[in-house]
């Protein structure tokens, strides 16, 4: 599994995909962008990116995603996140539609709810293309329409619209049944990892001190899907290129971060509320993922 492509990768290889030279925190919380797919090339490399990704296509192609295919043949929406690995081929000539670009960390500060863990962006296991009628292209156009005119405007807050933009393209793709003519290429070990990984985001986020993490280790994952720790580490790894671990602690420090930057709590609640026994292993932890101590990343932030 090659290495996820990074923002920066992204730009390089798409240069017109960012020709105002947007930086990478240009939303003061992560980064966001919008751009239409015609700036685009007409296949893809087939990995996974650091970023995740909104795209309304208007156009026909084929998309690899994890081990399955889809023919998109008519608009479709399409969410794909950091997880899972993908690739396009234009089959039309005339690609039109959006890309939506952003990190979760521009999601997550205005809105730590449930119905993101549930939404087409967060879930890993389900079916990320929706197929649109005439009704749906029309509203999905517009909302892009508007993003596009809103990245470019001189609003102060244009980034907390681009954010309710995307939060109403979510819920709009939530109403909507997700497309079910998916053909497998693989086995069993992606059923797995996205069990895996589905049971590792559901712990977040973390709304209460006292409300800690159940699962902390790749034992405790490998329990409660009732499979050997080496054989979901083998199949974790095998489709995202990751270990169990390294993407427990990702995502214990993702929470982290969140929790030192959008509460008030002690980083000795915080340290309890992540799993750790001690507060001393949490900033050990925290040092090694992040080169800072948690009040460091706190005085940072004041």
């Amino acid at each position: 599994m090659s290495n996820s492509e990074s923002i920066q990768e992204f730009y390089r290889r798409v240069p017109q995909a960012n020709a105002s030279g947007l930086s990478l925190n240009n939303t003061g919380a992560g980064h966001f962008n919008v751009f239409e797919r015609s700036s685009c090339f007409k296949k893809t490399p087939f990995s996974r990116r650091d970023f995740y990704k909104v795209s309304f296509i208007i156009g026909t192609g084929r998309l690899h995603y994890a081990d399955k295919w889809i023919d998109i043949d008519r608009p479709a929406l399409l969410f794909s996140n950091p997880m899972v690995p993908y690739s396009w081929e234009a089959i039309s000539e005339e690609q039109l539609g959006w890309f939506s670009l952003f990190t979760e960390t521009f999601v997550h500060p205005a809105e730590r709810k449930d119905f993101l863990q549930d939404s087409p962006l967060f879930k890993i296991g389900g079916n990320p293309v929706f197929f649109v009628d005439e009704q749906q292209q029309k509203d999905l156009s517009t909302i892009f329409k508007k993003m596009m005119a809103e990245i470019e405007s001189d609003y102060t807050h244009k980034y907390e619209m681009l954010r309710n933009y995307l939060h109403l393209i979510i819920h709009e793709a939530m109403k909507m049944q997700p497309a079910e003519s998916f053909e497998r290429q693989i086995n069993a070990s992606s059923r797995i990892t996205s069990l895996f990984m589905e049971l590792l985001e559901r712990q977040f986020p973390i709304d209460a001190p006292e409300n800690g993490l159940k699962l902390k280790t790749a034992n405790d994952f490998a329990k409660s899907l009732s499979v050997h720790a080496n054989h979901l580490n083998r199949s974790v790894k095998e489709i995202t290129g990751k270990t169990t671990t390294e993407h427990i602690s990702a995502r214990i420090t993702q929470e982290a971060q969140a929790l030192l930057n959008h509460t008030n709590w002690n980083v000795s609640e915080i340290a309890y509320s992540l799993g750790f026994e001690y507060p001393a292993y949490f900033n050990i932890f925290f040092k090694k993922q992040t080169g800072l101590t948690p009040g460091g990343l706190r005085s940072r932030a004041v």
